[in-house]
């Protein structure tokens, strides 16, 4: 999820109850409901190190202890003053496994077991920024605004700032999440129930949107190719066409792609691998450019994930990296110059 859905979800822990177990509590829950996210100093490597260390180490349960006691070390050493170490490394703990099981529920996935396995968890209920979940987080953030303004004109005696509105919303959430789950089981077993020009799927998935709670993103992968459509649970078509990409058969370059370090994390990372080959025109005459995308996150040529092979007339890989953003003139660009 987005951050600042984390940061709204540790602000709504706080005030449904957990500030009342440690001072700076607030801080504690903000700081600890990011902090598996620091992975992003990983940046300042490249973009491939980031995509492979992202939600993996510091997203683990088994890190999950470590990184709650150094949120309250910051805090303790920010303020300079002593905490009650137990109830606030309990209450850091809660706001890391927040930040965990927020990103569970999303199709880019998290790598609960590392190091000591390395399988990836999606559960595909939430889009990476959810409008429902969004809305109801920045409700119980607000409200206490709104009540506290409505208090003072009518000399009404304030209560707790917005504890009640907090659990209120973290349970609307709970209840969402379970819709939502019943939801999905629905769109794939709709998904996997049918034939596609007379093929059976060997694999579905049901992505979440943004905003509508009923429509999924699907994407079915055959033997021969990848399909990728709007499903809804309602039943409604958006009159979208099917977006249909053929699989290309094995040959000498994809081999030769797969073995460069890019493209062989890429793909323990994809589920649903797409290759295009292009011909490209080099300084020595014509070459091939290879590009591997994951279906979930765009379209070769377009979306958030590219992998870039270039070999030169005679088979040699001359460029191969990976790297983020959008556009249709993503990835042709090689970073070396080549």
């Amino acid at each position: 999820m987005d951050n600042l859905s984390h940061s709204l979800t540790g602000l709504a822990l706080s005030r449904a109850g957990l500030n009342r177990l440690t001072p700076h509590a607030t801080l504690l829950l903000l700081l600890s409901a990011n902090i598996p996210d620091s992975d992003v100093v990983s940046l300042a490597k490249s973009q491939l190190a980031y995509l492979e260390v992202h939600r993996g180490l510091t997203h683990s349960l088994a890190a999950a202890p470590l990184l709650a006691m150094a949120c309250v070390m910051i805090v303790a050493a920010g303020y300079r003053k002593r905490l009650p170490w137990l109830r606030a490394w309990f209450v850091c703990c809660v706001g890391v496994l927040s930040h965990l099981l927020l990103d569970w529920t999303n199709s880019y996935g998290i790598r609960l077991l590392t190091p000591f396995s390395g399988q990836w968890f999606h559960l595909d209920l939430n889009a990476l920024t959810d409008g429902p979940i969004l809305a109801l987080l920045a409700l119980a953030a607000i409200w206490p605004l709104f009540s506290s303004l409505v208090s003072g004109e009518i000399g009404a005696v304030k209560k707790s700032a917005g504890r009640g509105i907090a659990l209120s919303v973290l349970f609307l959430c709970g209840g969402f999440e379970a819709c939502r789950y019943y939801l999905h089981q629905g769109a794939v077993t709709q998904l996997e129930s049918r034939l596609y020009a007379g093929e059976p799927p060997l694999q579905v998935a049901a992505l979440p949107t943004a905003l509508n709670p009923f429509l999924w993103r699907a994407i079915v992968e055959t033997e021969t190719n990848f399909l990728e459509f709007n499903v809804n649970n309602l039943g409604l078509s958006d009159g979208e066409s099917v977006h249909s990409f053929f699989r290309i058969p094995s040959s000498e370059s994809l081999a030769r792609a797969r073995s460069s370090p890019p493209f062989a994390y890429f793909l323990y990372f994809a589920r649903f691998p797409i290759w295009s080959v292009q011909s490209v025109d080099l300084k020595d005459g014509t070459g091939k450019r290879i590009e591997l995308t994951d279906l979930r996150f765009g379209q070769p040529g377009r979306g958030d994930f590219h992998c870039v092979v270039v070999e030169n007339p005679t088979g040699k890989i001359v460029g191969s990296w990976f790297t983020f953003g959008s556009g249709a003139d993503l990835g042709w660009n090689d970073p070396a110059g080549r």
